[in-house]
């Protein structure tokens, strides 16, 4: 008898341990993020590894699954299938890719998986026709585009820019011609200069970071900006071998600056050099994806956020901001400020909804043919999916 209530004892503390377990394992969300690069890498991948970071440490319960440098050179043998399935059967209830090189496959993997949310950063798959339980979000930095180009403007003593582009996409056309804009505007306004003078120049190294034998070496394409004339390079890859060649070579008495990108903390890898680096900040709206998905209220969308005007820095908010590099000159710092003020007016006034400054008519492609008449504003969907970079910039439109 002793030996029978002894059993039935053990079988009630283990009932019990199970049901505790399972509750526990209801409570919590469990999401997956997929990385185009490594979580280290002082740019896009970083970014997105720290944003779900915050989300985890703001909403109750979430567990991240991580699986980074989802790309051919890395992991050659992986899929995003195989990557999806394996986050899913450890419980994911949402996957997010981030990168829009994941754009079709995105599509295709959520249909084996349609009780699973997918949100895909930063394609437009969604207006295209993408399977019910697929999101895409950016956030615009097309504004931090143009601080950016603003800051290489006040700084250049040569007249000439480089940008160190990575891929050939409507993405990276748009971002490159915010940048164009930010310079030219910056030249004349607070440098006053001929902004026809102002040289900017466009490679493109193939992809988001350097693939040996694949694309071109960014380190080589800085130094021959460098070697031919320009003094500032905005960088626009996810990795940061324009401040570090900047760095070097400002070491050896140059007066040579460059632009980090994407990730809050770039500057730091040569920050007497930086000139500032726009960054993204998706952790507010990791944190609103993922409280939307556990509450039942997800609904598909497109977005493509605007910053917020009262504080671009705010890092609970802002879905974008711009840190200013230590090598702007005090002068050049306030005349970059002036310029957000003139930013911030246009986001913030009720006539300028769904308008980024700068785009307005007169505007031409780099072709010559007409983009914008006199005075007429850019559709969103107009920038989003731009076809060519514009007239006065220097490089390949596809």
């Amino acid at each position: 008898m002793a030996r029978k209530l002894l059993l039935l004892s053990i079988l009630t503390v283990v009932l019990l341990g199970v049901l505790s377990t399972a509750v526990v394992a209801q409570d919590e969300f469990v999401f997956g993020l997929i990385l185009v690069g490594p979580s280290t890498d002082r740019g896009w991948s970083q970014a997105h590894f720290e944003a779900a970071e915050y989300a985890v440490a703001n909403v109750e319960g979430a567990r991240m699954l991580m699986f980074e440098s989802l790309n051919p050179a890395d992991s050659p043998e992986a899929t995003l299938l195989g990557v999806v399935s394996d986050m899913v059967a450890e419980g994911a209830q949402l996957i997010i890719t981030t990168s829009d090189a994941f754009e079709e496959d995105t599509s295709a993997v959520a249909e084996q998986f349609p009780e699973v949310t997918f949100v895909n950063i930063t394609g437009s798959n969604v207006l295209e026709g993408a399977p019910a339980n697929v999101s895409n979000y950016d956030a615009q930095l097309e504004w931090g585009e143009m601080i950016v180009g603003c800051a290489a403007a006040l700084t250049t003593e040569t007249g000439q820019i480089g940008y160190l582009g990575p891929l050939i996409n409507a993405e990276t056309r748009r971002l490159a011609a915010s940048a164009y804009l930010g310079a030219k505007h910056c030249y004349e306004t607070y440098a006053g200069g001929n902004p026809d003078d102002l040289s900017f120049t466009v490679t493109w190294i193939g992809f988001w970071f350097n693939i040996p034998g694949v694309t071109l070496d960014p380190t080589e394409e800085t130094n021959s900006f460098y070697d031919n004339g320009a003094d500032v390079v905005i960088s626009a890859i996810d990795t940061t071998e324009a401040l570090t060649v900047a760095g070097l070579r400002a070491g050896n008495g140059e007066a040579v600056y460059a632009s980090g990108y994407d990730y809050r903390g770039a500057c730091e890898i040569a920050a007497d050099v930086c000139i500032g680096v726009p960054y993204y900040n998706w952790g507010p709206y990791y944190t609103r994806l993922m409280e939307s998905v556990s509450a039942g209220t997800w609904a598909q969308a497109w977005e493509w956020e605007a910053p917020s005007w009262a504080d671009i820095n705010d890092p609970d908010v802002s879905p974008m901001g711009f840190v200013k590099g230590s090598a702007l000159s005090e002068e050049d710092a306030l005349s970059l400020d002036a310029f957000i003020a003139e930013l911030a007016a246009f986001g913030t006034a009720e006539a300028n909804a769904d308008r980024i400054f700068l785009f307005e008519g007169p505007l031409n492609y780099q072709d010559g043919s007409a983009f914008l008449a006199e005075g007429e504003f850019a559709e969103p969907l107009d920038i989003w999916f731009l076809p060519q970079l514009l007239e006065g910039m220097i490089g390949a439109s596809e």
